[in-house]
């Protein structure tokens, strides 16, 4: 089993909850249950579940509603995984400023916890 974990800004902001506060009831539930799917399957988790985006990100694929969410994660070590942020999809390509921003969060979480295990 792998410890999900909610990336947390220094100034005490949680992205991906914020995100996820955000949807329906409904589009919620869906992501629970996915989350708990990448808890149980951790590194294993493939598609339609997930995807690799390159540079140790993930998005977290969910469908509900007819509507598409997205939520990064990477992998640290100690069989953590680490959600970042999210976005609701409207296109076919993911938003290059959503994934740049899992990008700065990855950084900074890893420049934080580097020594942490």
């Amino acid at each position: 089993m792998w410890t999900v974990v909610y990336y947390e800004t220094e100034s005490g902001k949680i992205p991906v909850m914020e995100f996820i506060d955000g949807l329906s009831m409904k589009m919620q539930r869906r992501a629970l249950k996915e989350l708990i799917l990448l808890q149980e399957l951790g590194n294993n988790i493939r598609e339609p579940y997930s995807k690799p985006l390159g540079n140790g990100i993930f998005e977290l694929r969910i469908q509900a509603e007819g509507n598409a969410a997205r939520i990064f994660y990477f992998f640290f070590v100690g069989k953590k995984v680490i959600l970042t942020n999210g976005f609701l999809k409207k296109t076919e390509k993911t938003l290059p400023s959503e994934l740049e921003k899992a990008a700065k969060y990855k950084a900074d979480y890893e420049r934080r916890k580097g020594n942490d295990t």
